[in-house]
């Protein structure tokens, strides 16, 4: 099996394109931050500098692991969706689903490795450029050397491989639960269902334990920044649920394009939620955090008082934890729309000679991602003033922080720009294809 997931891989290699780049994004950060760890441990490494950097790659570790793992799921997801007939072929010529899975399984493992070892270059010189920043802010002391080490390369390779792995595995199983049968994947939406009510009741209590909290107390941001990570989240696994629901009208959404772009998202609706998850939690996560650190700076400031070694790993943090989340989250965003949307090329093609214009196939993906990055924007927006609201009322005794709407603008531009763009684009891309070929080459 492994010498067919190596063969598959070197055969087909735009296939696994998407889990390649998330596997080398993923390493990239992962090592970056790891060679905090083996710097922090270097000789001579006074224990202020020590702290600072552990601190830092650890938290970013954490969040850095779940990020690689749910954006190569997400990608493998797709991938292994579109190669249901593939596999299906398999099982018929005598293959078991065992060794189904120890191919795809295997040919995740390759790729990840690969990415991970094209990742050790990058990284190596970000690390670099991350202890400059720390020296910069005075967080690091300035004769500290950097150092790229055991620390940086096991948690780069391991977390890159051990997430493809897994994320190989549960695709896999999900692919194989669809085809079990209706009970099976009622039983999932169940499932998910209660797992999205309980991360909203969780975050809620979140956030509302923040008026509970002394405005002087250092752990007071913490409470509505994992609140709106938790409502986030639990809107994000709703999201099957939700468009489910679409409307077969929306406003602006009227014509032959919206009534069959509402269509499609009713119909496949785990497909499309596939790019509104990581869009909601972009929105919730981005803004909440931004806002909140934005609060806590300007009071700051308006104390007069510099900042600590604390007060600045505590920014760095968050600031860092945002670009992570922003990255992976435009990275499963458009790598998930480009593969659903590649995959409907037959589709297209049914709809262009059924006497559709490529106009108006335009227009349906527009409509489609249209309302896809609508029910995100709105997610995403209520589960982040969530977080702001109590954080700046507690913080401030005021109800809105005091920065203005533009950090939400340039967050709600982001994910727009990530949505709709790559829909567009890679639906121009799959109308190239005269509509003959497209209907014959998804039979």
């Amino acid at each position: 099996m492994l010498f067919l997931a190596v063969r598959s891989v070197r055969k087909r290699p735009g296939r696994f394109l998407a889990t390649l780049l998330s596997s080398f994004l993923g390493s990239v950060i992962i090592m970056t931050f790891g060679s905090l760890h083996d710097t922090a441990a270097a000789p001579g490494t006074d224990p202020v500098s020590a702290e600072s950097m552990t601190v830092t790659a650890s938290v970013v570790g954490g969040y850095g692991s779940l990020l690689v793992f749910f954006a190569i799921a997400s990608t493998l997801t797709v991938a292994v969706r579109q190669r249901m007939g593939e596999i299906e072929l398999l099982r018929r010529t005598g293959a078991t689903p065992a060794q189904i899975g120890r191919m795809v399984v295997g040919e995740s493992a390759v790729v990840a490795l690969s990415g991970a070892v094209l990742a050790v270059g990058p990284a190596v010189l970000g690390g670099r450029l991350l202890l400059g920043m720390f020296k910069d802010s005075g967080q690091v002391a300035e004769h500290i050397d950097p150092v790229f080490g055991p620390a940086a390369l096991g948690s780069g390779f391991g977390i890159a491989i051990v997430a493809a792995v897994g994320a190989a595995f549960l695709a896999v199983r999900r692919a194989a639960r669809s085809v079990a049968g209706a009970r099976r994947r009622a039983a999932g939406r169940r499932f998910r269902v209660l797992a999205g009510c309980a991360a909203l009741a969780a975050g809620t209590a979140g956030v509302l334990t923040t008026f509970a909290v002394d405005s002087t107390e250092e752990m007071l941001m913490a409470f509505p920044a994992y609140g709106a990570v938790l409502l986030s989240v639990g809107f994000a696994s709703l999201a099957p649920h939700l468009l489910g629901r679409v409307p077969s009208a929306l406003p602006g959404g009227r014509g032959a394009a919206g009534y069959l772009g509402a269509l499609h998202l009713r119909r496949r609706g785990a497909e499309a939620a596939g790019v509104l998850m990581p869009m909601i939690i972009f929105v919730g996560t981005a803004t909440a955090t931004l806002y909140i650190q934005g609060v806590e700076s300007a009071q700051v400031v308006a104390t007069g008082l510099e900042k600590t070694v604390e007060d600045k790993n505590l920014e760095t943090l968050n600031l860092v934890v945002v670009g992570i989340i922003v990255a992976f989250s435009c990275l499963m965003l458009v790598n998930s729309l480009y593969a659903a949307t590649s995959y409907r090329a037959g589709e297209f093609g049914r709809l262009r000679l059924a006497g559709a214009t490529p106009g108006q196939v335009l227009g349906v993906v527009g409509q489609e991602a249209g309302i896809i990055t609508l029910t995100g924007l709105v997610l995403g927006s209520v589960a982040g003033l969530a977080g702001i609201i109590p954080f700046t009322v507690v913080r401030t005794d005021q109800v809105l922080p005091g920065q203005g709407p533009g950090v939400w603008l340039a967050v709600m531009a982001v994910a727009v720009v990530a949505t709709v763009g790559t829909g567009l684009l890679t639906a121009r891309r799959a109308l190239r294809v005269p509509a003959v070929g497209a209907v014959a080459g998804s039979v």
